[in-house]
């Protein structure tokens, strides 16, 4: 079962188009997130369940009115997350997550076992397909339609190993990547159309239950009614809801 070196953290202030930049390449590792943004998050779990937070800061952005800095002198792709460290500033949450892990402390996020390594590099390939299936949905009117494949295909492969509820058995990298999308889907399905991504899943269910005991990705959750309004902003015609 996951165990978690997560410890208690007051999280940083937001900066936005008017805030100073951090110093640059000082000798600090900083992670620049936004803490409603599911890529970001990936790593904000990596970095919490590894129990990084003395060795690693948060630099959080206002997405919506971020800072020119951030392009100009820190990461030119303008995107997050992004990590400071060693003088470089590097990219895409994929990549992060494995970067992390590899370069700093704590409890390993990779399997020893050559099968776990070959399953977990397959579920990280389809995470793309999975956000495709399912974000592609939502504007679709009635996305209920089109989702169950992308889910089915999640509990087909938690059936793959029996030493844990998670998709490796014990808890991974490959955990991570995924429940920052689930757990928004999750929350955007039911409210808006009373889809139960789990209802017929069992693995999946017990999946998400075992990962919401888990504090260093519970601190990282996002707020279910700012995600709801948001997502019908970005997604849905404004009719549905007058």
């Amino acid at each position: 079962m996951a165990t978690t070196t997560c410890v208690e953290e007051v999280l940083p202030p937001v900066l936005d188009s008017t805030s100073d930049q951090p110093p640059l390449f000082d000798g600090a590792t900083r992670l620049y997130i936004a803490y409603a943004c599911p890529f970001a998050q990936r790593v904000w779990i990596t970095r919490n369940y590894k129990g990084l937070q003395e060795q690693i800061k948060l630099v959080p952005l206002n997405l919506q009115n971020r800072p020119a800095w951030y392009k100009e002198k820190v990461y030119p792709e303008n995107k997050v997350p992004a990590l400071e460290h060693n003088n470089k500033v590097i990219g895409e949450s994929l990549d992060l997550i494995k970067y992390v892990d590899s370069n700093f402390g704590g409890p390993s996020l990779w399997p020893n076992d050559p099968a776990k390594q070959e399953f977990a590099e397959e579920l990280l390939s389809y995470t793309d397909t999975l956000n495709r299936i399912v974000y592609g949905s939502f504007n679709k009117g009635d996305p209920t339609k089109e989702v169950g494949v992308a889910f089915d295909h999640l509990e087909t492969a938690l059936h793959k190993f029996d030493d844990g509820p998670f998709f490796l058995g014990q808890f991974s990298s490959v955990d991570i990547a995924y429940i920052p999308f689930v757990e928004r889907f999750q929350i955007f399905l039911s409210e808006v159309w009373k889809y139960d991504i789990s209802a017929g899943r069992p693995k999946l269910a017990t999946w998400i239950e075992e990962l919401n005991k888990i504090d260093s990705y519970k601190r990282t959750k996002c707020d279910p009614k700012e995600l709801v309004e948001f997502y019908k902003m970005r997604f849905l015609p404004v009719i549905m809801f007058q």
